[in-house]
């Protein structure tokens, strides 16, 4: 959504009466549309939305309503704002929305076909989700690989010991970006569920170089672009990101194949890791609806797409937990004197105890409210002409669910915009899918499918860093000049990375 104007000059290549006429044939609907802004001629609501067009629709419901229409270039665009909205189309119309829209980036390589999060509804979707939900992330399979989620939180303190040892002699304001060791924490954590191996490796040339990839991939992936909104200049690609992709895209894709082939020459003499590579090589269909074995290439997109879907969204929520609890100094007093009474001063936090760590869960929760990691979650696409409560959505339609207004929807949550973790103390209200106030994850058939390994990491990693060190703010910033901003990109991030000091508490865990 964040274009720049010299884009507009691919726009007019073309006679502007001529997509004006095409605009207008292509948008007649019999029906009533959802209330919105006017937006303008060709252009729609592109460039009234701004860089967080999260906050600018938010601000819109007041004047237009729980459901809201935009014209983005010559993408229809249904906006949900509300619980009440969300609940309708998760509880009474998710098959009607059950497609994708996807982005031309996301076409490179045909990735899209191949994606567990972005393949056409059908059989081959149901096979992936399958795979994902019952085989590799069901809960007996994610308890036996508890050891190594221990081993990569403790790999993950140790780094950040180490890092902040050099930085002590500095000056007293300076700390450390939080944020950039769980996303090298949680990126070695992939690899080895997926591959068995530790990727961000200084000495594994291999690794390194499927490191830098993958973050090449997240950044493309998340630039707004133009072909997006005006299809007939997909050929032309006028910022050039479809070509950046293919190129960075397939050489992921060949780096992945690498460790599918190693993997087939171990099989062969009798090494068997049973991790979740194991599982995709040894998956038999029927044939019929469902292919007999995966390709190598479906298995060389779902490698990649495993760490696109999980690094950044583990580290921004992490990072957004920090700012809260940091920027709110009562809430971090409860989290760690729960911490303490629960693990004990000399213990590190282990998975079993996550189940007794009740504020912990509720500063999860509240920071999914106020920071879901992608707000609009992964935009949907109407199968056919749906009547929606009480307008018609022409098929093809976009859908963008809103779960940052949702988290500030003023009819569900009191006092929306304070970070209250105790508001969900005692409350049955879950992020898993079935309460639609809170939907970090989305909800329906299409919901984040990793959702039960994202909730235990969260707590672990989270309550890992707040036992083992004691955290004030760095970079000479205090609770009230901090900076709150977001930027949206793969997902929604801080716009000024949160420093933080860590110092060892007296009675820490070692």
């Amino acid at each position: 959504m964040d274009l720049t104007p010299s884009f507009l000059v691919c726009l007019f290549i073309f006679s502007s009466s001529a997509l004006f006429l095409f605009f207008r044939r292509r948008n007649f609907t019999p029906g009533k549309l959802p209330p919105g802004p006017p937006g303008w001629p060709i252009l729609g609501n592109m460039f009234d939305l701004g860089t967080m067009p999260h906050r600018t629709l938010t601000g819109l419901r007041d004047k237009y309503g729980e459901v809201i229409w935009l014209r983005l270039g010559t993408v229809n665009t249904m906006a949900i704002l509300s619980a009440k909205a969300a609940a309708e189309l998760f509880k009474n119309h998710d098959l009607s929305f059950a497609e994708r829209n996807i982005t031309d980036t996301m076409r490179a390589h045909d990735y899209h076909k191949s994606s567990v999060a972005l393949a056409p509804y059908g059989s081959y979707w149901r096979v992936l989700r399958r795979l994902v939900t019952v085989d590799m992330l069901v809960n007996k399979r994610i308890n036996e690989t508890a050891s190594i989620r221990r081993k990569c939180v403790d790999n993950m303190l140790q780094w950040i010991e180490d890092e902040a040892c050099k930085v002590k002699g500095e000056s007293h304001g300076n700390g450390i970006h939080v944020a950039r060791f769980v996303f090298l924490l949680t990126f070695n954590l992939l690899g080895n569920l997926m591959l068995s191996r530790d990727l961000f490796d200084p000495d594994s040339k291999e690794g390194s170089e499927f490191f830098m990839t993958m973050l090449s991939l997240m950044t493309l992936s998340g630039q707004g672009n133009i072909a997006d909104f005006f299809p007939w200049l997909q050929w032309l690609d006028p910022q050039g990101l479809k070509r950046k992709m293919e190129k960075d895209l397939g050489k992921a894709i060949e780096i992945a194949s690498k460790f599918v082939k190693e993997r087939m020459e171990e099989k062969k003499i009798g090494k068997d890791k049973r991790d979740f590579l194991d599982l995709l090589i040894e998956f038999e269909g029927n044939g019929k609806d469902e292919p007999a074995k995966l390709s190598d290439k479906d298995l060389n997109i779902f490698i990649l797409e495993i760490f696109l879907a999980g690094s950044e969204t583990t580290s921004s929520t992490i990072e957004w937990a920090f700012t809260e609890l940091l920027c709110n100094p009562d809430t971090m007093i409860k989290a760690k004197a729960e911490l303490t009474r629960v693990v004990g001063p000399n213990r590190k936090v282990e998975e079993n105890d996550i189940e007794n760590l009740h504020y912990l869960n509720a500063v999860i929760k509240e920071t999914f409210r106020l920071h879901p990691p992608i707000p609009f979650l992964i935009p949907r696409r109407a199968i056919q002409d749906t009547n929606f409560m009480g307008y018609h959505i022409p098929k093809n339609t976009q859908v963008f669910v809103n779960a940052w207004a949702i988290g500030r929807d003023p009819e569900v949550w009191v006092d929306p915009l304070s970070f209250k973790p105790d508001r969900f103390i005692g409350s049955k209200i879950e992020y898993k899918g079935n309460h639609y106030e809170l939907i970090p994850f989305g909800a329906g058939r299409r919901m984040c499918a990793g959702v039960a390994l994202a909730d235990r990491v969260l707590h672990l990693v989270l309550g890992s860093l707040l036992h083992h060190f004691d955290w004030e703010l760095g970079g000479n910033v205090t609770k009230e000049t901090i900076d709150m901003k977001d930027i949206l990109g793969v997902t929604m991030r801080k716009l000024e990375p949160l420093l933080a000091v860590p110092k060892k508490p007296r009675t820490s865990a070692d």
